[in-house]
């Protein structure tokens, strides 16, 4: 188990860990705690009402963010010769067709955060699925990094766009931004996040399906929101 530091302990002491707070006040908070000398990462954790053993209970998609990331996105194409240049143009950092594929298949570096590929490359694409798969790199129609369309999809993803997923207990995690954003930014990156799960509701789902949400930066402790205020999120 690893200790925590000082700074940490002394910051959980500023709050109940046990409240479930307004979100703005919850998004000042971890704003607050954050204690790090870099510029940490804000994650919210939402608990859905599903079954991720049942296939029509999983959840995964796309959601772009109004202020996005804060976070550089490297972005690899799988592509034809004939479009690695618009997939340059586009703003990919590492394009490549067969000779990428093999040099993975190797053991070369994954040097990128997001694999996009077009239709036509994915019956070779899906040799690397053993080394892809593991690390949510494999292209995939459901996460939209599958297309033809280039340009669009690798400009979404620079500009913050990100795939979300249920893990094997029904959480979905996401960063929604930086402890350098401001509060108002958070919330509305947090309320599109939100937005979006609502939207993607499983019509299988029963029952409560916003269950609890737990927000926290890199480094500070995770604190708790008010579900039940999310609607708050949204500017009057």
């Amino acid at each position: 188990m690893v200790k925590k530091g000082k700074r940490y302990e002394d910051s959980t002491r500023r709050y109940d860990r046990t409240s479930a707070y307004a979100p703005a006040e919850a998004l000042d908070l971890v704003k607050f705690m954050a204690s790090a000398r870099f510029d940490e990462s804000v994650e919210a954790a939402f608990r859905l009402g599903v079954d991720p053993r049942r296939a029509d209970q999983m959840l995964r998609g796309n959601v772009s963010f109004p202020h996005g990331t804060g976070k550089t996105v490297r972005v690899a194409v799988f592509a034809p010769d004939d479009r690695h240049a618009e997939a340059t143009e586009a703003g990919a950092d590492i394009v490549g067709g067969d000779e990428l594929i093999t040099e993975i298949s190797e053991g070369g570096p994954l040097e990128f955060d997001v694999a996009i590929a077009v239709p036509a490359m994915m019956p070779r694409v899906g040799r690397l699925g053993r080394i892809l798969g593991p690390r949510g790199l494999m292209p995939n129609p459901k996460s939209g990094t599958v297309s033809n369309d280039l340009a669009a999809t690798v400009s979404a993803f620079k500009a913050g766009q990100i795939e979300y997923r249920t893990d094997r207990y029904g959480n979905v995690h996401a960063v929604i931004g930086k402890v350098s954003f401001t509060t108002d930014k958070l919330a509305e990156n947090l309320s599109t996040l939100a937005d979006e799960l609502n939207r993607a509701r499983p019509p299988a789902a029963k029952g409560r399906y916003m269950k609890s949400l737990t927000i926290s930066s890199t480094m500070g402790p995770g604190v708790k929101i008010d579900v039940n205020r999310l609607e708050e999120l949204t500017p009057s």
